[in-house]
């Protein structure tokens, strides 16, 4: 049985994996952790992580860039290892939860859909099919209550189109609006949408000269990303430091 420390379970994602969490066989939470406690759910809860993470636990966060942050720190100070889904880190954010790779085992993803990972797999595979000159766009929706723009996933998406076509981020294109002239080859649109109770929706238009390719994946319940999450917990649990991708769990 491996024991699961949840930090952000107050949250949306939070709530998703504690309920996921009551059928799967292979783990128990053991500690939950957040500033709003949920009095009733399972686990013990804490408003401080540094109390609740302890050596060989699998910490799973879905917090906040400065959560995912801290989480990544303790994790390796303490031995245990990272499963950290929050988005919008800044880059230094994002180089302490990877330097924690060093000492345990850490799986960073933006999402954890196993239909997201097959979209990108699909986009590759477009990617390499159609002329350089086609034009791609992304579109994501989510909820209105989502604190960053663009989504992690659009962003992920938005860099394998760029890896792709050896372009840096400079390449993209947030919005448009005003006189922008002709759009060129080598420009990637990324665009957010905020409303309603949308889960996630992440669109890649790919157009060419009479034709369009379209793909989309939906979710419809944050439930398929908590699965994923929950087996990210089984694979770092049994695995050596290093920084792992969800990629190294599909496989």
């Amino acid at each position: 049985m491996i024991d699961v420390v949840l930090l952000g379970a107050s949250g949306r994602m939070g709530r998703a994996i504690a309920l996921a969490a009551e059928g799967d066989a292979r783990l128990r939470i053991v500690a939950c952790v957040d500033a709003r406690p949920t009095p009733g759910a399972a686990g013990t809860w804490f408003t401080d992580p540094a109390a609740a993470v302890a050596p060989g636990t699998v910490v799973v966060e879905f917090s906040s860039p400065a959560g995912a942050a801290e989480a990544a720190a303790l994790c390796a100070a303490r031995g245990a290892a990272l499963v950290s889904g929050s988005t919008g880190l800044s880059a230094e954010q994002e180089a302490s939860v990877r330097a924690a790779g060093t000492a345990v085992a850490v799986l960073r993803a933006s999402n954890f859909s196993v239909g997201v990972a097959a979209l990108r797999r699909a986009l590759a595979a477009a990617l390499a099919a159609v002329p350089r000159t086609w034009d791609v766009e992304i579109l994501e929706r989510h909820h209105r209550l989502k604190k960053d723009a663009p989504s992690g996933t659009a962003l992920t998406l938005a860099d394998d189109v760029l890896g792709a076509r050896s372009l840096d981020r400079g390449a993209l294109r947030h919005g448009r609006e005003g006189v922008v002239g002709a759009r060129t080859n080598d420009e990637v649109g990324v665009h957010a949408v905020r409303g309603g109770t949308w889960v996630g929706d992440h669109t890649v238009l790919l157009a060419g000269p009479g034709e369009t390719l379209e793909l989309r994946h939906v979710a419809q319940d944050r439930a398929a990303f908590a699965h994923g999450a929950l087996a990210a917990a089984a694979f770092v649990a049994g695995s050596a430091p290093g920084l792992y991708a969800l990629d190294d769990l599909l496989r």
